[in-house]
Order: structure tokens, then C-alpha cells, then sequence
């Protein structure tokens, strides 16, 4: 059952909230999915490493650089992939997920991102929110290009690929 006291924020058909110790298999499930790290682009993750990662989003605190949390769906109750709030390279607010495979094509990526923007700019209260994205990816590309506007093309030498950033003010939201 949620436990709507934790909750983050919500979304038509989504709930956002914490992480919690039993969303480990799903994120493992996730983070070692070939065709969900690709073209993020990150390698697929050992069991081990997955739990390196999870742990650490799952004992982050609200202040950290870094918020990721769980994204359930509302019927169901069931762990569907991650959404996060971080800071790119300039230290902007960026906005980040990431669903599992079998949850991809009916609308939860359009769905998360237009909430994490709300998030950002009524919850955080934010003057500007980013994203940035392997200009390879063009599903998450085409959900981005819903709501922000293209930015900049750059080298990202973290990822080994050319990513581009979209950026979003608040007067241009609300």
C-alpha cells in the first residue's frame, strides 16, 4: 500500500515518493535492462553495482545535489522506474528518469517529466529548470521537446557522447 504521507508529488496515474529497501529488484531490473541504459548512455549494471547505486539514492538526503525517487503507478502499486532532480555541469537544476522497460510507450515519460517541472517550479521554487539528453535518444529527446526549449549541443566527455541541453524559465510555465 503507498503511504501517501511520504508521497513527493503525484501525477494523473503516477505517485512519486522515496525510495524504499523492497524497490531494489525493480531498480536492479532497470539498471540491467540493455535496452533501457541505451543510449543514455551508461552500461548495463551488475547486481552488485545496481546496489552500490541504489543504496546511495536510497540514503540521499533532501539537500543532496542528487533526489531520486520511486515512481509507482496508482493502480497497482507498483514500482515503474525513477525520477530525480540533480545538477548538470553548469549547477542547474536538472530534471532526470528513467522507466522500466515494460512500462515504456503509453505515456509515463510525458506524464513524469511534466510533473517533475511542476515540482520543480511550485514545490522547489525554482527559476529555471534543464535537461539534458544523448541527442541519440530521441524518444526521451521528443518528450523534452514538448515542454522545453533546445539550448545547447555539447560534447559530454563524462558519457562519451554529444548531448544536448534544454532549458525551461519559470515565466514561460506558469
Amino acid at each position: 500500500m503507498i503511504n501517501t504521507n511520504s508521497m513527493i508529488f503525484e501525477t494523473e496515474r503516477l505517485i512519486i515518493r522515496p525510495l524504499q529497501t523492497d524497490d531494489n529488484e525493480g531498480f536492479f531490473d532497470m539498471m540491467s535492462n540493455p535496452n533501457v541504459m541505451h543510449p543514455i548512455p551508461q552500461e548495463t549494471m551488475t547486481r552488485d553495482t545496481s546496489n552500490l547505486h541504489f543504496k546511495k539514492h536510497l540514503h540521499a538526503d533532501m539537500k543532496s545535489n542528487t533526489r531520486v525517487w520511486a515512481i509507482d503507478l496508482k493502480s497497482g502499486d507498483q514500482f515503474i522506474g525513477i525520477a530525480a532532480y540533480l545538477k548538470n555541469n553548469q549547477n542547474e537544476d536538472e530534471i532526470a528518469y528513467r522507466l522500466r522497460e515494460q512500462f515504456w510507450g503509453v505515456g509515463y515519460g510525458t506524464e513524469i517529466a511534466k510533473g517533475l517541472i511542476n515540482y520543480g517550479f511550485n514545490e522547489l521554487c525554482l527559476d529555471l529548470v534543464t535537461a539534458d539528453v544523448n541527442i541519440d535518444n530521441e524518444k526521451s529527446a521528443k518528450i523534452l521537446d514538448k515542454f522545453f526549449n533546445r539550448d545547447i549541443e555539447f560534447y559530454n566527455s563524462k558519457d562519451k557522447c554529444n548531448d544536448r541541453r534544454y532549458k525551461l524559465f519559470r515565466d514561460q510555465w506558469l
